[in-house]
């Protein structure tokens, strides 16, 4: 078999194609996440905490070039210019996006094991005993009949 047509097989299955979707889904998904943190999330934050900008929040590891003439609070400005900083309020940004999307991922998976869950039923009878355990049955209640 060619190369080429193992490759055709692989692709058209069910579950490659079923992961591109996901991975596609997933790539929108995540872009509304951010949204939600970025635009609803840490101004909230930003409001209970006394006005506290995360992403803005870094430590300046490296020094300021002489020829630097931005901001020099500003975690973007600095690291537009190069200089080695820690930015842990970036950190924390992206940690609770990833929180977010964690979770909402497993209460989606958890719902839909939920419907693939069959609805409660009632229990099936047990199945009808087979012809050795019948004579098996026989046998015991005759041996008992014997000792009696």
């Amino acid at each position: 078999m060619s190369m080429i047509q193992e490759f055709k097989e692989f692709a058209v299955k069910g579950n490659v194609m079923d992961l591109a979707v996901g991975v596609i889904i997933g790539g929108a998904f995540s872009t509304i996440v951010n949204s939600i943190v970025k635009d609803l999330i840490m101004p909230v934050v930003g409001v209970v905490t006394g006005g506290l900008d995360f992403s803005n929040k870094f430590v300046k590891l490296g020094h300021i070039p002489d020829t630097y003439r931005g901001n020099p609070d500003s975690y973007k400005d600095l690291q537009a210019a190069g200089v080695a900083v820690f930015g842990y309020g970036s950190f924390i940004t992206v940690l609770i996006n990833f929180i977010i999307l964690a979770f909402i991922i497993f209460m989606m998976v958890k719902f839909i094991n939920n419907l693939r869950k069959p609805a409660d039923a009632a229990p099936a009878a047990p199945p009808e005993p087979t012809e050795d355990v019948l004579l098996l049955r026989d046998i015991r209640d005759t041996l008992k009949n014997q000792q009696r």
